[in-house]
């Protein structure tokens, strides 16, 4: 009657050694060590890079626990760890100075940073340790208000400069243009002008709507509904892009860059203290052109003659010269859009989407100049660098393409830079909090502690008040907690002071679905029923009342995940899979041990599960 099959049994131990396996890189704690990465869009890490680090080390008697490459984020870095933080330092200094050869133009970033000691079998496993949040490591958190409205206004700008010039091509004549707020204005002599005007902006312009006023001969331009929405959404999006790829010189573990409400960013970065540079780098602009190579010096010996008047130098890559005019094709307001993709031999390629008036731009300034090379600058903290010199072979438009790509991935880099290299709007930082690290030790430790407390104050109270079948309610929640870090871990949750409430809380639900079974139990024993049927009837009509008092928690936890933000989110996520975890190991694991124990015992006369009131008699039960 109280029997498991073998497979249920085998599933339980799976689930223990799952859980071992991937709760435990959380207890080996982190090393020092430091990142580096690079500043350059032109410059990249690759495995390279760990053999010139590693003989810089070694040249310098400086020891090293370890180098990694890492290519799982944005952009590729190289780990370097030590054993103590005096090593660090030192470390950084050496690499520092000789990495970056000109400390004022510095190539490579080398911050500091923290490894897991996580052995390397569990690695191998993807056993990792979870992240600690801002509350529990320390930081800074910015909560950055975007202008959207500034970024609606260029465009509107941009129109007012489109139409001019569509007019003037089309030798449209107009008595009068001027911008009334979120409009553009055109006044003319006359109806039949008026409506050849209006069939050349709608035919170069798709994202405008066009209002005309018959009585005056005027024509309304105005942006549509779904570009102004489109405009905002990129706004915030362009500008998340570009943060993430910012905050990557900070060498923030697991940094937290995610849009509040329509308008907002929230940045959080944990183990950073040093707010000044914080401020530096997300604060950054950078800014594209597209600039025409001054073919009139020969190629190789650019830094040996005069840079002609009305030219500039500029450096490529690591440092290849190259001789720009000063003059730009274009700016990067006039790219709508970018994106990897492949030439007509399938060589990796950019491609790129101008607005109507970037694409007239890029006609006049490549018309008869089939051959000509070219040039994409990107202009961060007043410094100009190359990204690519292309060949023009054809007379390019609103739609183009740069090839010369060396590999996809260059592709997808350059695309993003394209898209995200400067901010799309305006921002400012309107909310501003640093936690100490002290702080975030102090929140772990009082954490922990009131975790194992209570643990423990729920454990002696169980055994104390249920005898074994508390032992093995207490067995099952040290499998329920197990299997929640485990599955966290492997996740790689960020844990915070609102994710160990949620652990703490998942604990009570999971022990309560066991004071419900000890209690049916109970009950059939007051019943006369055997002590087997007791714990097979327990069980069974104990669990539709778990599983309706769980699922309604549950679908509490879905919508505070749902409609949540920020730490309402990251409790709603463990609360959530603390449900699962308690389901299992209240129902499935606590059998499985009741089973295991009293399953096999034919004259099974008494059940250990404490004192056992009858109401008709004084007598009592054990």
């Amino acid at each position: 009657m109280n029997r498991y099959p073998l497979w249920k049994y085998l599933i339980i131990v799976f689930a223990v050694i799952f859980g071992i396996i991937y709760t435990l890189p959380n207890l080996f704690g982190e090393s020092p060590a430091v990142q580096i990465s690079s500043v350059r869009s032109t410059v990249k890490i690759d495995t390279q890079m760990m053999g010139q680090i590693e003989q810089i080390l070694q040249d310098n008697d400086i020891p090293m626990d370890g180098i990694y490459f890492d290519a799982s984020g944005m952009h590729s870095t190289v780990k370097v760890r030590f054993t103590n933080t005096d090593i660090q330092f030192r470390a950084k200094e050496i690499l520092e100075n000789r990495l970056n050869t000109n400390p004022e133009d510095p190539t490579y970033s080398i911050a500091f940073n923290l490894l897991p000691n996580t052995p390397q079998w569990l690695q191998s496993l993807h056993a990792l340790p979870m992240y600690l949040g801002l509350d529990l490591r320390g930081g800074v958190h910015f909560l950055m208000q975007v202008d959207v409205d500034a970024a609606i206004n260029s465009r509107i700008q941009g129109l007012q400069i489109s139409a001019r010039n569509l007019l003037r091509e089309n030798n449209i004549r107009y008595s009068g243009l001027m911008r009334a707020r979120d409009t553009v204005e055109l006044q003319f002599n006359d109806p039949q002008t008026r409506q050849r005007a209006e069939r050349v902006l709608s035919d170069q312009l798709s994202e405008i709507t066009l209002r005309e006023e018959a009585g005056n001969n005027k024509l309304i331009i105005a942006l549509s509904p779904d570009a102004i929405k489109q405009i905002r959404e990129n706004s915030v999006k362009q500008n998340i892009a570009t943060l993430s790829k910012r905050v990557n010189e900070l060498g923030v573990n697991e940094p937290v860059i995610q849009q509040q409400g329509a308008d907002r960013i929230v940045v959080q970065l944990p183990g950073v203290q040093d707010v000044s540079r914080a401020k530096d780098i997300i604060g950054r602009t950078a800014t594209l052109e597209v600039r025409m190579v001054d073919e009139s010096i020969t190629r190789g010996t650019e830094e040996s003659v005069a840079v002609p008047l009305g030219s500039e130098i500029f450096r490529q890559g690591k440092g290849t010269p190259v001789i720009l005019y000063k003059e730009p094709v274009l700016t990067g307001e006039y790219i709508s859009n970018a994106s990897a993709s492949f030439d007509q031999y399938q060589q990796p390629a950019v491609s790129i989407d101008l607005n109507g008036d970037g694409g007239r731009k890029m006609r006049q300034a490549t018309r008869g100049k089939i051959g000509k090379l070219m040039a994409i600058v990107l202009f961060e903290k007043g410094k100009g660098e190359v990204l690519t010199v292309a060949s023009i072979r054809d007379e390019l438009g609103s739609k183009f393409q740069i090839t010369g790509m060396d590999t996809p991935e260059a592709a997808t880099d350059l695309a993003l830079l394209l898209r995200a290299g400067s901010l799309a709007a305006p921002m400012q930082i309107i909310e501003e909090r640093t936690i100490g690290p002290q702080l975030g030790a102090e929140n772990i430790t009082k954490g922990f502690l009131s975790t194992l407390y209570g643990f423990l104050a729920v454990s002696i109270f169980m055994i104390l008040y249920y005898m074994v079948f508390g032992f093995f309610s207490v067995i099952a929640l040290s499998v329920n907690v197990l299997l929640l870090i485990a599955i966290l871990s492997l996740m790689q949750v960020t844990l915070t002071l609102p994710g160990i409430a949620a652990i703490a809380l998942a604990l009570g639900m999971a022990i309560d679905s066991n004071v419900l079974i000890n209690e049916r139990i109970r009950e059939e024993l007051r019943g006369n029923n055997s002590p087997q049927s007791a714990i097979a009837n327990g069980f069974g009509h104990a669990w539709s009342t778990i599983l309706d008092s769980n699922v309604t928690t549950l679908i509490a936890g879905i919508a505070l995940l749902i409609f949540g933000t920020g730490p309402i989110r990251g409790f709603a996520v463990v609360h959530c899979i603390g449900i699962v975890t308690s389901l299992f190991s209240s129902v499935f694991v606590s059998r499985g041990l009741a089973n295991l124990w009293y399953g096999r015992r034919k004259k099974l006369t008494s059940l250990s599960i404490g004192q056992i009131w009858r109401p008709d008699d004084s007598g009592i039960k054990k």
